[in-house]
């Protein structure tokens, strides 16, 4: 049996497919068993032409704020497909795992919260407060919230979408994953977002749906724990944001148990 502080547990991973080897790797390092179960599919947005229109006017922002890792990974190859980034644009994460893929995607300096990890941490920042006059360009995926469009408004700025991806539910079969479950094989859950979650439930059924429920789950957000106690899941564990924050906190829920 592998050693360390998950040993023999199975873990399901429900987070995008291309995000997750690095949680993996470290639920594995821990002696786990990651099991991935992609629960949201990133895809090209619906309307590509109206992102390239917009990215080729790229140098009328003073700001460029990304949503996700996905935001700036999907943004950084339609931009590059294109055109060079506007030397004067800053770019804006809205938590460290945003500004980390920007800056693997080549931006030196990224604005992002040191605390929390969300749009509202973000728009606290002081460079955020006093926008009148600018323009910002937020790269996003198709829908979502519309938070902080709003609050960035407010405080004078020209704010515009770029839609640079889409989400949908995968067409997975559950099978394998309820076949582990019902032999004990799968001891704890990661979701990370509220979409997810709620593919999730649908893609496991009736009876997937009871396995999650007594299942702990870590999620790296209040707004996402409370979604999963709404459906009544009985052990939530915010984790905040980061790999190593989710598998720090992993290791000690297991440790107490």
């Amino acid at each position: 049996m592998s050693a360390g502080p998950l040993a023999g547990r199975g873990i399901a991973i429900t987070r995008p497919r291309e995000h997750a080897p690095a949680l993996a790797g470290r639920i594995r390092a821990a002696g786990g068993e990651p099991l991935l179960f992609p629960t949201i599919e990133i895809l090209p947005p619906e309307n590509p032409d109206e992102v390239y229109r917009l990215i080729e006017r790229l140098d009328e922002f003073h700001m460029a704020v990304f949503v996700s890792p996905t935001a700036a990974l999907r943004a950084n190859e339609m931009v590059s497909a294109r055109r060079r980034w506007p030397e004067g644009l800053r770019a804006a994460a809205v938590g460290e795992g945003t500004a980390a893929a920007l800056r693997e995607g080549g931006f030196r300096d990224v604005l992002s919260p040191r605390e929390g990890s969300d749009s509202e941490a973000l728009a606290a920042l002081a460079e955020l407060q006093d926008l009148r006059g600018r323009a910002i360009v937020i790269f996003r995926g198709q829908g979502g919230r519309d938070w902080l469009r709003g609050a960035l408004e407010e405080r004078g700025a020209r704010v515009e979408y770029a839609e640079c991806y889409r989400r949908a539910r995968p067409a997975a079969d559950a099978g394998w994953l309820l076949a582990r479950w019902q032999t004990g094989g799968v001891e704890a859950v990661s979701i990370t977002s509220g979409e997810g979650l709620t593919n999730f439930i649908a893609m496991l059924g009736p009876t997937g749906s009871g396995y999650l429920r007594a299942t702990p789950v870590f999620v790296p957000h209040p707004r996402i724990e409370r979604a999963a106690r709404d459906i009544g899941i009985g052990q939530v564990v915010v984790t905040g944001r980061g790999d190593e924050r989710t598998v720090a906190e992993m290791a000690a829920f297991f440790a107490r148990v």
